[in-house]
């Protein structure tokens, strides 16, 4: 084991500090019965991971016994610490610590380990669990999770903090393992993080030397403490099983921080398996019933199933006295503090009401935006309005932010030593940027939109799909969304991703017309309780007047008729984006051939997916002619509303590099190619 890494006269203060013996005492009889209610649950849901739980024992049941302050009977305290297990195979040891803490989690739920319905699933679910503060699993990206909280916490300290009132300083725990130091969008958001200094974050490293697949030594060998040091964070190494070391860490810690911190933990995994310990075999598996007797015979621990310590239970049960007295001192300073300054109060309840204003619709129709414009450049003049009136919106990009048009430009940059800014470079670090995103919109009073181009949407993807999981509500603001960027070429041009997005559930993803579409599109998104991805041009694209119509008749439809038939239609023509006004040139040419043509914009299918049947045949049902969607990109889903025999205009390759003219007559998107396939 590593003995702990400070200056020696730092040591020496922090041990005048030292634990009594009796609390030691108390705080291994917390992480014994960790391990018991551990192993326990895995064994009986004969699936499950006990060895970060054997081996994070006692850091689990200092950090929840000593370090966090919180209230478990109210989880959703705006000034909590909050505590985010990134290695979230780990699951049961903070099923056990939540428990244990009391929040609103049984011994009947830790029974209940990975069973249906449970709310014990196999890695932490946001929603599903009280005290969980955000879905992990796929590794890296909760502490991508923790940066976003604790930057969150940084901004809204900031905007809210006083000389005479504290309103926010909490911190931000996370425990990593070393699936998270391979995974590359740990090294985003840490390098990220450092830049900032952002203080008020403190990571674990459970450095144990194993992972799933066997010796770490076969597949990782970065000295982590001299790659931290290079981010910009304070490192401490500590034996992981040692409650002095633990307690001089986080003592210096409390003295006053400056920088986000890493302590590497030294463990063992599977600690006290006589069969199992410091290998893999106890990283993913049970550990079987045999070696289950034998381990807690090896530990001296009661072999009853699910035993819990009554020093642990009572500990806790009085430690709850003082949580709740903390929560209640910070609501008297609370109520002092709104009626001092009664506009930041004001601003405070519209961020945590997810305020949006009354006429909002009407003034965004009103709100004049030159016509022709790029879609990014309409989205660019509606944030500007928007953040006028919407505190709790920040934006951000990955170093593009004078490309895909997401600057709020009456605001600052976010920069070391100052968060009073409303705009986040998030530098090139796509992946790292989305999960921060969903850290930032997890603190309950922030509303983040981030930008990139919408090829690089495939660096995001697995962040998407996790913020679509919890419904979190962030925005993605893609710009250059198709083969007419023109010059940058196939590289940077998106083919396949409209269908790739669409098909994550619970994502709106929306691709709107014209400059009134984009107006609509961000009114669904700030009306939607979820994540949405807006889908902008690069190329200037006309304001149609057919766009102009109320929300809920439009946007708020998903799909809607932009042009009604004025006969029996022979053909209907679906489209959107920059494509919308290619299928009402494309009717034109129809109608002078005396063809009767409808024309629909489906700016969002997940939306018209969720409107009633009748509608939904208004539209598509009966006898409507040909169909023929109209977009550029795979067809991949179209078929769902062309039927089998429909006609899809699409792109079958990739794109190619030259200008967006040129690339329309390549690939067929004019007039002249439609009608000549569909004639």
């Amino acid at each position: 084991m590593t003995s702990l890494n400070f200056e020696e006269k730092n040591k020496n203060e922090a041990e005048k500090k030292a634990l009594s013996s009796d609390l030691k005492k108390t705080l291994a009889d917390i992480a014994a019965s960790i391990r018991i209610l551990s192993m326990d649950a895995v064994q009986k849901a004969n699936s499950g991971h006990p060895g970060l739980p054997l081996g994070c024992a006692e850091i689990g049941a200092y950090l929840f016994g000593m370090v966090l302050k919180h209230n478990p009977k109210n989880s959703s305290w705006a000034n909590r610490d909050r505590f985010v297990l990134s290695a979230g195979h780990g699951s049961m040891w903070l099923y056990s610590l939540l428990f244990l803490s009391g929040f609103n989690l049984s011994l009947e739920d830790i029974k209940n380990f990975r069973q249906l319905h449970s709310k014990t699933p196999g890695h932490p679910e946001y929603g599903d669990t009280d005290g969980v503060e955000t879905t992990t699993g796929p590794l890296g990206q909760g502490i991508g999770n923790a940066v976003g909280q604790a930057l969150g916490i940084k901004l809204l300290e900031n905007k809210f903090n006083k000389d005479s009132y504290k309103i926010f300083d909490a911190k931000v725990y996370c425990l990593m393992g070393d699936g998270d130091m391979m995974e590359g969008v740990s090294s985003e958001v840490s390098s990220f993080s450092g830049n900032l200094q952002i203080n008020n974050l403190v990571a674990i490293y459970d450095a144990n030397k194993v992972c799933l697949d066997g010796p770490i030594s076969e597949s990782f060998s970065d000295n982590v403490k001299e790659r931290y040091e290079s981010y910009g964070w304070k490192v401490y190494e500590i034996n992981g099983h040692d409650f002095d070391e633990i307690h001089s860490v986080f003592t210096l810690i409390n003295k006053g921080q400056d920088r986000p911190v890493l302590i590497i933990a030294h463990t063992i995994i599977g600690k006290g398996s006589p069969n199992k310990a410091g290998t893999s075999k106890v990283h993913g598996s049970p550990l079987g019933a045999e070696e289950l007797k034998l381990t807690k015979e090896a530990l001296g621990l009661p072999l009853e199933s699910f035993y819990v310590y009554p020093s642990a239970l009572e500990f806790f049960k009085n430690k709850l006295k003082d949580e709740e007295k903390l929560e209640k001192n910070w609501n008297d300073q609370f109520k002092k503090w709104s009626e001092a300054f009664p506009d930041l109060y004001d601003e405070y309840k519209k961020m945590k009401e997810r305020f949006i204003p009354e006429n909002l619709e009407n003034e965004l129709k009103a709100l004049p935006i030159k016509s022709p414009i790029a879609g990014r450049n309409a989205s660019h003049a509606v944030i500007q309005e928007l953040a006028k009136v919407m505190p709790e919106l920040y934006g951000g990009s990955a170093d593009l932010s004078v490309s895909d048009m997401t600057m709020i430009t009456a605001y600052p940059v976010v920069s070391r030593g100052s968060f009073k800014g409303r705009n986040i470079k998030y530098g090139v670090r796509e992946f790292g940027m989305a999960t921060i995103a969903s850290g930032l919109t997890e603190t309950g009073m922030i509303l983040p939109f981030i930008g990139t181009f919408l090829t690089f949407s495939d660096y995001m993807r697995n962040a998407i799909r996790l913020a679509s999981l919890m419904k979190l509500r962030v925005i993605y603001h893609f710009t250059h969304d198709s083969i007419f960027l023109g010059e940058d070429g196939p590289t940077h041009q998106p083919i396949e991703h409209y269908a790739a997005l669409r098909a994550i559930p619970n994502l709106h993803f929306i691709r709107p017309a014209d400059a009134n579409e984009v107006k609509m599109a961000w009114m669904a998104a700030l009306k939607y309780h979820g994540p949405t991805a807006f889908s902008l041009s690069r190329q200037n694209l006309p304001t149609l007047s057919e766009t102009d119509v109320p929300y809920n008749e439009g946007m708020g439809r998903g799909a809607y008729i932009l042009k009604k038939e004025k006969k029996k239609a022979d053909f209907t023509l679906i489209a959107t984006g920059s494509e919308v006004e290619l299928a009402l040139k494309v009717s034109e040419e129809l109608e002078k051939m005396g063809k009767g043509v409808r024309v629909i914009s489906m700016p969002c299918t997940q939306i018209f997916d969720s409107q009633d049947t009748a509608y939904k045949n208004s539209l598509l049902g009966g006898d409507i002619g040909k169909r023929v969607s109209i977009e550029a990109g795979v067809d991949l889903g179209w078929h769902k509303y062309i039927g089998i025999d429909g006609t899809a205009i699409c792109m079958k390759s990739y794109g190619l590099s030259a200008p967006y003219e040129k690339l329309a007559e390549e690939f067929g998107f004019t007039v002249p190619s439609i009608l000549k396939r569909i004639l």
